[in-house]
């Protein structure tokens, strides 16, 4: 395969490149490639600093001709950087949302800028960019899995104009000293998507990821939980019931692990999780280990504990609670903290735990470090910890969670409403939101039991303290059922009728034995293939309106 290269480096402080070259005076460049997979070496001849690795004008990719001028009608596979990120097959016209699109004074108020990319990738309205995935479907063609992510992100960009594909290996931050050797890039490809497909599902077995059905507290109370809501809707749950968890609400305040809230739960979790267990149920508790709140004591106590930003304040991750911020996970003392909070909640007896805004861990700049080594030694910090325990990584990087959680959600919150409110739909790509969500859940199925468990979300059912309508709902946990291996919700399933119990059933029985075996996308409709009970089944599902046709 052949493309054009570019290196970017500091030494002794000059930037500096190295273009279509494989060595100068800094740097060497070694390049292996068989045909199906790349891979770009670098050796420093002297101490250098790396900013990024470029290609462009790969031969595999299938070119745009006089004869086939226009890529209007090919699909773009655009994987976002976290989970939360909207991901879809993009049609070469759309565009991405850039949050500094939005009044400076905003962003800044509430750190809408926090939960994705936005604070080291530049946005540009003439490009689409997505993450360590990617392939084209239509008259171009092409598949790449970035092999890297240990070390580093892959960013693959495209010209939405010409539909031109270029590749940025994110190693910005990396040091390395006279000598060192360090893999700048490595990914496999393929020339269609079909043998891309062929090829990663190769690379990536299936695994043995155990399908679990059950309830988390959130999207129904929210922060507003309590002893008696969680016995009470505990109590209403059958044996197909796998899974209880308790979600936020429980802690005084975020990064307050240890302190359960005395009014809310008087007598503590612990009991908690011996009732859930007696119901036959993993117990199942949520905590966002690398963050704490303005609020809290360990922010107000520990200010040394975390990250701080160029101006020497702490380093703001987001606007959720009262504010929060990254704890620097290279404080061993921090680390001891983290520790304690989980090890007391395993101990308690609980065995799932739902790991929450954990792109915090690569937020902020570590030294000598890049992105992805920050976040693969945060990630395999929490499998250390919590050794055999299940973990459902959320607000995660993708590449990194492969290998270190059962489970990782896909998609944004689910909202209550389709896409959440009028002006929500104007906010950061990370925004809670229903439509988006789903079309994570089915973009991103190829990864399913193979990287990790897919966590679709919630699906909700009731009708009561919701705004989705009867027919968003039916196609919400057909299709969480369908390519999710977490099923959950946050209903008190004892208020349901009769109707909706047959709903629950039949999609049960989608979730446990029917297999997806292709979907496709025209216009705004995704159609989806499935067998169950030796029979093919086809549905079709309007993502503008959200419901099944």
């Amino acid at each position: 395969m052949n493309c054009n290269y570019e290196l970017f480096y500091t030494a002794d402080g000059v930037e500096k490149s190295l273009k279509n070259a494989a060595s100068n005076a800094d740097v060497e460049l070694t390049f292996s490639d068989d045909g199906g997979r790349r891979t770009v070496t670098l050796r420093a001849l002297r101490d250098v600093t790396l900013n990024s690795y470029a290609e462009a004008d790969h031969d595999f990719f299938k070119k745009l001709t006089p004869e086939r001028p226009d890529p209007k009608g090919d699909l773009y596979f655009i994987n976002g950087y976290q989970s939360w990120t909207d991901t879809r097959e993009y049609y070469a016209d759309a565009r991405e949302r850039d949050v500094y699109d939005l009044p400076s004074a905003l962003v800044r108020s509430y750190g809408l800028d926090r939960y994705g990319d936005a604070t080291f990738y530049e946005y540009d309205k003439r490009i689409l960019h997505g993450y360590d995935w990617f392939y084209v479907k239509g008259t171009s063609g092409g598949f790449i899995a970035n092999l890297n992510g240990e070390r580093a992100y892959l960013i693959i960009e495209v010209t939405r104009r010409i539909g031109a594909v270029s590749l940025i290996s994110d190693v910005r931050g990396k040091k390395l000293k006279a000598g060192d050797e360090y893999v700048v890039c490595d990914y496999l490809y393929r020339g269609d998507y079909e043998a891309g497909i062929a090829a990663f599902n190769e690379r990536y077995p299936k695994k043995p990821v155990k399908k679990l059905f059950g309830y988390t507290s959130w999207y129904n109370y929210y922060q507003k939980i309590n002893e008696e809501i969680i016995l009470r809707d505990l109590s209403a749950l059958d044996g197909r019931f796998e899974l209880f968890q308790i979600d936020d609400g429980y802690e005084t305040f975020v990064g307050d692990w240890l302190d359960v809230d005395p009014v809310k739960f008087p007598n503590g979790l612990k009991g908690i999780a011996t009732n859930i267990h007696e119901k036959g149920m993993l117990a199942g508790i949520w905590l966002a280990p690398f963050v704490a709140e303005t609020k809290s004591r360990l922010f107000n106590e520990k200010r040394d504990w975390f990250k701080k930003d160029e101006k020497g304040e702490p380093f703001s991750s987001g606007g959720n609670w009262s504010g929060f911020y990254a704890l620097d996970l290279e404080n061993p003392e921090v680390r001891d903290y983290i520790a304690k909070c989980l090890r007391h909640y395993a101990d308690m007896g609980f065995d799932f735990f739902k790991l929450d805004f954990l792109y915090a861990a690569s937020l902020p700049d570590y030294e000598g470090k890049t992105r992805s080594e920050a976040a693969e030694y945060g990630y395999a910090f929490l499998r250390e910890v919590l050794k055999d325990k299940l973990i459902l990584g959320c607000g995660a990087t993708l590449v990194n969670s492969a290998g270190k959680f059962d489970y990782l959600r896909v998609g944004p919150d689910v909202s209550l409403e389709f896409d959440d409110k009028w002006y929500m739909r104007r906010m950061h790509r990370e925004r809670v939101s229903t439509k988006v969500t789903v079309q994570n859940t089915v973009y991103r199925s190829f990864m399913n039991g193979r990287l990790f468990g897919c966590d679709p979300d919630v699906f909700l059912l009731r009708d009561y303290n919701i705004s989705l309508t009867p027919e968003q709902r039916r196609a919400l946990i057909t299709l969480d059922a369908l390519f999710g291996s977490l099923l959950m919700t946050s209903d008190n399933v004892a208020t349901y009728d009769e109707k909706t119990k047959e709903l629950l059933s039949s999609s049960l029985e989608l979730f446990e034995n029917a297999r997806v075996t292709a979907f496709s996308r025209f216009d705004d409709v995704i159609t989806v293939t499935y067998e169950l009970a030796g029979k093919t089944h086809t549905i079709k599902y309007n993502t503008e309106k959200g419901v099944l046709i």
